[in-house]
Parts: C-alpha cells; sequence; structure tokens
C-alpha cells in the first residue's frame, strides 16, 4: 500500500498565530476586514453629514437662525410697511377697478367667439377674410360701444388711485430708507466702530402725517363711488346688443355679475372708512402669507409678494400629468419586457428605454418649446385636441417629464419583478393559471412593494426636475382656475424649481427675495422627506402582507 501523502506547511509558525495574520492589513492594529469596515461606515456617516449640512444650509438660508432675521421675519417687517405706509388703502381701491377689469375682460371674451363665428360664416359664404373680418368688425360696432362704456365707468377711481400711488409710494420708500440706516448703524456697533455709528443720523417717519392724504381723499372716493354705482345701475338697464342666441347664451350671466359689483361697493367704501395704518399684525402674518398668497411677484414698483402656492399648484398638476403617463407605460413596459417579450425583442426595447435616461434635460427642453408645444396645438386647430392658444403649458412640460421619468419606473419595476422567487411562478402554473393570471394575480402582488418603489422614485424625478419645466411649462405665476376643467391642463404654470433657477442669479444675498427662493428649496426638501418616509411604511406593509 502507498504511503499517504505528508502535506508540508510553508509557513513554519504555529497554526494559530497564522490563521490570526492572514487579513492583517499594512495599517497597524487593523486587519483588512476593519479597513474594509471603516471605509465603507466612514462612507455612511458622510452621506448622513453632507445631508445635514444641506438641511441646515436651507433652514439658516431661509428661516435663520434667528428667526427675526430669517424669511418669515422679513416678511412680517414687508407687510407691516406695506400697511403703514398706505399701500394697504390704495389697493382695496384697485380691487374694485379690478372687479371692473374682470367684466370687462368678459365682454371682451363673448366678443371672441363671436368674432370667430362670425368669420366662419364669412367663409362659409364664400368670401375673403379680410372682407369677412370687416362685416364682422361692423356688425360688432353696437356691441363695442357697449363694452366702451362699461370700461369708463371706473374712470373718477383710476384717478384717485394715481394721485394717491405717489403719496404712499413716496411713504414707503422713506420708511425703508429709516430701516436701512437703522441696519447700518447697527452693523457699525456689532463691528465696534462706534465713532461711523454716530455718523449715521435717520429721522423717523411721521406716519400719522405721511397717512393723513388717504384720510382727506375719503369724502372724494365716497363721491366717485357713488358715481361708480349709479353708472353701473344705469348700464345694465341696457341690454347688450347681442347677434345670435348664442352670444345671448354667453352673456346670460352678465348682469347679475354687475349687480355683484354693485352690491359690493359700499363694503368697499367700509373698508377705507374703517383702516388704520396702526392696526398691528398678528406674529404669524408673514408665514400665512407665504402659505397661502396667491401671488409671487419680485422686483415690482408697488409691493413685492412671496406667496408658494401657485408654484405649489403647479408643481403637482405638471407631476400628476407626468405620473398619470409614465406610471401605465415604465410599469406596463417592465411587465412585458420581463415576463411576455421575446429575446431579441428584450435586447432592442430595454436599451431603448434606458437610453432616454442619458438623454440631457436641456434637450428635451428644446424638443418641447420648437416641436412638441406646436404639435399639440395643432392637433387643437384640426379639432383631436379641445381648443388651447398657450404653446407651453401644464400639458407640453408634463409630457415631456413623463418621458423621463419612465427609464427609472421601467428599470426599478423590472428589477423589482426579477426578485420574485421563480416557484410563485410554477406554482400558479401548476394550478392551471394563464399567463396573464399568473401576472396579474402572482407576479404583480408580489412585486407591488419594489414597484411601489419605482413610482416614488420616479416621482421624485419629476418634482425635484427644472429645466424642462422652467423651458416648457410657460412661467405664469398664477393658478390656473379650476372651472375650466379638463382643459386646466393647458393653461401655462410655473414650478417652485422653475422659479429657483430663474431668479435666484439676480437675487441679493441675504435679500427678503433671496430668504424666498431658499424657503421653497427647503419645502422641497421636506417634500422629498416626506415622500420617501411615505415609501418606506407603504414598502414595509406591503412587505409584511406578502410574507
Amino acid at each position: 500500500m502507498a504511503e499517504p501523502t505528508q502535506i508540508r506547511r510553508v509557513d513554519q509558525r504555529p497554526l494559530k498565530e497564522a490563521i490570526s495574520t492572514r487579513g492583517r492589513s499594512v495599517i497597524p492594529g487593523l486587519t483588512k476586514d476593519d479597513v474594509i469596515k471603516y471605509f465603507f461606515g466612514a462612507n455612511a456617516w458622510i452621506s448622513i453629514v453632507v445631508l445635514g449640512l444641506i438641511m441646515l444650509s436651507l433652514y439658516g438660508q431661509s428661516i435663520g437662525l434667528n428667526p427675526v432675521d430669517g424669511f418669515f421675519g422679513q416678511n412680517y417687517r414687508n407687510l407691516l410697511i406695506y400697511r403703514q405706509a398706505g399701500l394697504e388703502f390704495v389697493d382695496i381701491i384697485k380691487k374694485e377697478t379690478s372687479d371692473l377689469d374682470q367684466l370687462s375682460s368678459y365682454l371682451s371674451a363673448a366678443r371672441l367667439e363671436e368674432l370667430k363665428h362670425l368669420l366662419a360664416e364669412g367663409k362659409k359664404q364664400g368670401k375673403t377674410e379680410d372682407e369677412a373680418m370687416v362685416e364682422a368688425n361692423a356688425a360688432l360696432a353696437a356691441y363695442d360701444d357697449y363694452a366702451s362704456k362699461l370700461g369708463s365707468q371706473g374712470n373718477g377711481l383710476d384717478g384717485i388711485v394715481s394721485n394717491l400711488g405717489e403719496t404712499v409710494t413716496a411713504t414707503r420708500d422713506a420708511i425703508k430708507n429709516v430701516e436701512d440706516r437703522k441696519a447700518e448703524k447697527q452693523l457699525y456697533l456689532r463691528s465696534g466702530k462706534k465713532d461711523l455709528a454716530d455718523k449715521v443720523t435717520y429721522q423717523e417717519v411721521d406716519l400719522v402725517a405721511a397717512t393723513q392724504p388717504l384720510k382727506d381723499a375719503l369724502p372724494l372716493i365716497h363721491d366717485a363711488n357713488a358715481k361708480f354705482s349709479a353708472g353701473l345701475v344705469n348700464f345694465i338697464s341696457q341690454s347688450p346688443p347681442v347677434l345670435d342666441d348664442a352670444m345671448k347664451n354667453h352673456l346670460a350671466g352678465f348682469e347679475g355679475r354687475v349687480r355683484a359689483l354693485v352690491v359690493a361697493i359700499p363694503a368697499y367704501q367700509n373698508q377705507l372708512e374703517t383702516w388704520d395704518f396702526n392696526k398691528p399684525l398678528p406674529w404669524y402674518a408673514g408665514i400665512i402669507d407665504f402659505f397661502f398668497n396667491t401671488n409671487w411677484l419680485t422686483a415690482s414698483q408697488w409691493q413685492n409678494y412671496y406667496g408658494i402656492l401657485p408654484l405649489l399648484v403647479g408643481s403637482t398638476l405638471i407631476s400628476m400629468v407626468a405620473l398619470a403617463i409614465a406610471v401605465p407605460l415604465g410599469v406596463g413596459a417592465g411587465i412585458y419586457i420581463n415576463q411576455i417579450a421575446t429575446p431579441w425583442e428584450q435586447n432592442i426595447v430595454k436599451p431603448a428605454i434606458e437610453f432616454i435616461s442619458a438623454i440631457p434635460s436641456v434637450v428635451l427642453g428644446f424638443f418641447g418649446v420648437a416641436v412638441l408645444g406646436e404639435f399639440l396645438r395643432q392637433l387643437s386647430r384640426w379639432g383631436v385636441l379641445p381648443p388651447f392658444s398657450e404653446r407651453l403649458n401644464i400639458m407640453t412640460a408634463g409630457i415631456l417629464l413623463a418621458f423621463m421619468a419612465v427609464p427609472t419606473i421601467f428599470t426599478l419595476t423590472e428589477d423589482a419583478i426579477n426578485n420574485v422567487p421563480r416557484a410563485f411562478k410554477e406554482a400558479s402554473y401548476a394550478l392551471g393559471a394563464n399567463r396573464l393570471q399568473t401576472i396579474w394575480r402572482i407576479i404583480l402582488p408580489a412585486s407591488l412593494s419594489g414597484v411601489i418603489s419605482a413610482v416614488l422614485l420616479g416621482f421624485g424625478r419629476v418634482i425635484g426636475e427644472t429645466m424642462v419645466v422652467l423651458l416648457c411649462a410657460g412661467n405664469s405665476i398664477s393658478i390656473p382656475p379650476l372651472s375650466k376643467g379638463l382643459m386646466i391642463l393647458f393653461q401655462p404654470v410655473h414650478t417652485m424649481t422653475g422659479i429657483i433657477a430663474q431668479e435666484l442669479g439676480e437675487a441679493e444675498n441675504g435679500s427678503i427675495e433671496w430668504r424666498a427662493l431658499f424657503m421653497v428649496g427647503l419645502l422641497l426638501f421636506i417634500i422629498s422627506l416626506v415622500i420617501n418616509f411615505l415609501a418606506q411604511r407603504v414598502v414595509h406593509r406591503f412587505k409584511i402582507s406578502i410574507g
């Protein structure tokens, strides 16, 4: 019998010592396993630190470590000056003239519809476009005189607004100048330059004297409102000159709108008479104004407003359109490629979809401006879509964002389906289920947590996109009227990401506009955190139900 082979150790050290030093690192006292552990652990902690620094930076530049000097404090002073200077008083009068302008716009909309109808009739009769336009304008001449009379009803109030506007803006500038001088003096004192601080002088604005012209104008405003009310009553005693039943139906509610304005005039007058520049503002006025004001207006000669509501509505509407398109396409494509498609289809379709994510967003924005927006408007003219005039709108931006979100949703959906145990599918077939039943009843529910994650990450891609919405959403800072129904999707809007990209480069560091933009960024950050938290909760719930 052959003798057993002797295994000779090259390392002649004791076996225990040799094993204990196999993973020894070049770093004294650390093994290779320790180095790997600390390396990846350090990366995780660096991520946490960076996330904290971002949060702290956003908080410091928006709310501020001292809230009095932060955005809400500055916005509070902005609103306080608005009241003390008398801009609030003049805006009450402007609201009356604004209501009158809305009535004029109502008449203009009716005229436009009737003009389109007359031009279409002229075309049917074989007339040229110029001939049809001349005849249509001639037929609408009496209507134009009627609309012109309405517009002239507010001439008396317009003159008062013009005169008082100069007074209140001068008071506002004087108050801001005093505040700037005070801030300059405090800066010198904090720097220890008392000699320079003593040279900074200012004189407090006498608000009683500054706002007295507003009180003196009340009798004149009362007379103007009386004439305004009487003029409107006389105006609605004359029926509008309508040309057909369609125009008559369009103007059916016009008289009621005019009467509503007549009823509102005494209320406006009462607001003016009870207005007080010294009425205190609640401490939370700046916070309420930011979250519920429907205006975002900067660099205004009158008054700046920083209301997040129109930007939040714009971002939400575009995201809803994008997800409504991207989720069915992305999830459906992931299921098809993973469960149904042949190998050659997988080799063609999958790389093509994933390549979309490599297209720069600015290129997609250019495509939306030059091609997609105009194509949608042409579909509107051909009658395929409802009529609309704005080329850049919610729908244009939403379609492009859906195009960008599809690769993310598709890839993660397919990965989630791959993680479903093969035994689930085989058991389903063994029980007699067909392919569609297996996909719908077994595969999709089992991968639901991953699909939900895919949708939420797609939403994160959509809500955080900047360039496409900046180029294609229309950049109109207003809330689309809900009365338009689904036509709201063809209205221009602005978004939170778009306003930051548009205005941050021109905002002065530390100014109220600067802090307002950082406040928008902080809100976006919080929205992302909330979405991720909800995603984890939902995913955890579905994982429990599957197990």
